[in-house]
């Protein structure tokens, strides 16, 4: 069970965000079975609330037998064109996520950016 959480757990993406705008965005411990776990960064300019970007990637998960927990939230400014993403804010549900966590993610995902955040702003 071990090794099938574990590979559940390597599909699941570390960094899935829009591709161009400012959106909300969480950051999300996800479990397999054991001590298995990774953080993974949502964002998404559908989501009016970081509630509902943690509601459905815990739905996502759930059907991959893999439970989560969300370490908070904040703000993406995602300029594709100038190859920046700006990571800011927090969740009023969720507090602030580790921005620097998820810098590190986002980093991973886009190495030809300049990536960097702030405590500051909402």
């Amino acid at each position: 069970a071990a090794a099938m959480a574990g590979e559940a757990l390597s599909r699941v993406p570390d960094v899935q965000i829009d591709g161009d705008g400012v959106f909300k965005y969480v950051l999300v411990r996800v479990r397999g079975a054991g001590a298995l776990a990774k953080d993974v960064v949502r964002g998404h300019g559908w989501a009016e609330y970081h509630a509902d970007l943690f509601e459905r990637t815990a739905e996502e998960l759930a059907r991959h037998g893999l439970s989560c927990e969300c370490l908070g939230g904040g703000r993406l400014s995602h300029r594709p064109e100038e190859r920046k993403i700006h990571v800011y804010g927090y969740s009023v549900g969720f507090g602030r996520a580790d921005h620097a966590v998820t810098t590190e993610k986002l980093k991973a995902e886009y190495p030809d950016y300049k990536i960097t955040w702030a405590d500051e702003g909402y």
